[in-house]
């Protein structure tokens, strides 16, 4: 898996040839390198919830590329309106699995948090050679993230830490006790004043609390590889 990170919770999963962004948050993100465009040719959209800093330029990029855009089933009318086709939006619910593209799956979970429109949630993709990630979108800690695991071997697990609006970096840790993911990149971290500005309280309560759960070191634009 080839991960990039845009600062924020925008995430750009590369595996078998597909190419999946997650919650594209570009314009008035202050970490993200450029415009959508950086982006590229993506597949497929991942939308977690309808908070602008999250729904970002998901309509553009769908618009430009004919990616799948890929959200709960309220937001549908909101992508549509902003001249997305119909076709291209694959509207769905928690608990729910859609094949956007052939071969990738992807699982709607529940998060808790907020949102305008719909309820917010995380999506478990799992693609064609099996990698499986974790996009947690914004939520706090809740314990049912231990029955994710029953169901999935995470490989890689994107976290919030950034406190505040989401659970902070000694819940995410948890969180990863409760995932037993090999990997995690925390996000929602650093975009602002308001949130964490550093991972160093992340790294020090993994050790304590998933210390088999490697940190993956991501600084916003960078391109990494996960295995």
């Amino acid at each position: 898996m080839k991960l990039t990170w845009f600062g924020h919770s925008n995430f750009l999963l590369e595996a078998d040839g597909l190419r999946v962004i997650i919650d594209p948050f570009f314009e008035g993100n202050p970490k993200a390198p450029g415009g959508w465009e950086a982006a590229g040719k993506v597949d497929a959209v991942l939308v977690t919830h309808d908070h602008g800093d999250h729904v970002g330029q998901s309509a553009e990029i769908a618009q430009a590329t004919g990616a799948k855009l890929v959200c709960i089933y309220d937001m549908v009318p909101m992508f549509q309106e902003r001249g997305v086709p119909g076709g291209q939006i694959v509207g769905m619910n928690l608990g729910g699995t859609v094949e956007p593209l052939p071969g990738l799956r992807v699982k709607m979970v529940q998060a808790f948090h907020s949102s305008p429109s719909g309820a917010p949630a995380g999506y478990i993709a799992t693609f064609p050679g099996g990698f499986c990630a974790y996009h947690s979108g914004d939520t706090a800690l809740f314990s049912d993230m231990k029955l994710f695991r029953r169901f999935f071997d995470i490989d890689l697990a994107l976290l919030p830490i950034g406190g505040w609006f989401t659970m902070d970096a000694n819940e995410a840790a948890v969180a990863c006790s409760f995932l037993g993911c090999r990997n995690v990149a925390p996000m929602h971290w650093g975009t602002f004043p308001i949130l964490a500005q550093n991972t160093s309280g992340f790294a020090k309560a993994l050790r304590e609390h998933a210390p088999e759960t490697r940190l993956v070191d991501i600084a916003p634009g960078q391109t990494v590889e996960v295995e």
